[in-house]
């Protein structure tokens, strides 16, 4: 039985945890090395570090930062935000990331995405795509950049598409649309997704019950389910979804 993962997602601002609705309204929620910590403990297949105003801020991630989360556990860490260059990535690994997730640029420089599959390996380059809805796009939804601020016109999809062809190694679509109102995933696009480029996908934004978790793998086809306010502020643990998504026949490492 194929296993699906379940990834506390740390959204890095100012040196801390926040959370957010639509991407804005940012919280302060927790401090990123004691969060980490106890996520990997409570049983995280894998830990998210993403420095989401990085790029808007014309910034290198908060590397340090990085580099004593990685230290604090022993599991995945994917790492992401203000990644525009080879040289980025190789930073991230070499601060301790398993992963690097590459968001903006891979729209603007797609060149660097098939480099950096090159020179790390596509099981080391994640491609994250936010959109919005727009019904006049093939897939009904909208790539944006910019940590969701800015519109591209392109759909979705085939950019998802696109980026499996360069190479990728897993892909992590969020929903704008969704992001932080816990009514559940934006299934439609995970789904297509998956179902388009057949590489791994990762469900995100909108998790707000134990089913949400369990649709977006088993309708969603999701390969893992990432989740951060309702980690955050303790509406579920991690073992609990686990044991939810077991109890309903998805296969998980407990």
């Amino acid at each position: 039985m194929v296993q699906v993962k379940v990834i506390p997602c740390l959204d890095i601002k100012g040196g801390r945890v926040v959370k957010g609705v639509h991407f804005v309204e940012l919280k302060d929620a927790l401090d990123p090395v004691e969060a980490a910590t106890a996520y990997y403990e409570g049983g995280a297949d894998e830990i998210a570090f993403l420095d989401i105003t990085a790029t808007v801020e014309k910034r290198r991630t908060v590397f340090d930062i990085v580099e004593s989360v990685a230290k604090s556990v022993e599991v995945p860490l994917v790492v992401g935000g203000g990644i525009k260059a080879c040289a980025d990535v190789e930073e991230a690994v070499k601060r301790g990331a398993a992963k690097v997730s590459i968001s903006s640029a891979a729209y603007r420089d797609p060149d660097m995405v098939k480099e950096a599959v090159r020179e790390f390996g596509s099981q080391h380059i994640i491609v994250a795509i936010d959109a919005d809805l727009n019904e006049k796009l093939p897939s009904g939804r909208e790539v944006y950049i910019d940590g969701g601020r800015t519109p591209t016109g392109d759909d979705a999809v085939s950019f998802a598409k696109k980026m499996a062809d360069l190479g990728v190694g897993e892909l992590l679509p969020t929903s704008k649309a969704t992001d932080g109102v816990r009514e559940g995933y934006d299934l439609l696009l995970t789904r297509k997704i998956a179902d388009a480029t057949g590489l791994p996908t990762i469900a995100s934004g909108g998790a707000g019950t134990l089913e949400h978790f369990y649709q977006a793998a088993s309708e969603g086809h999701a390969a893992s389910v990432l989740g951060a306010s309702v980690f955050h502020f303790g509406v579920f643990t991690v073992r609990e979804v686990k044991e939810y998504l077991r109890s309903k026949g998805i296969g998980v490492n407990l």
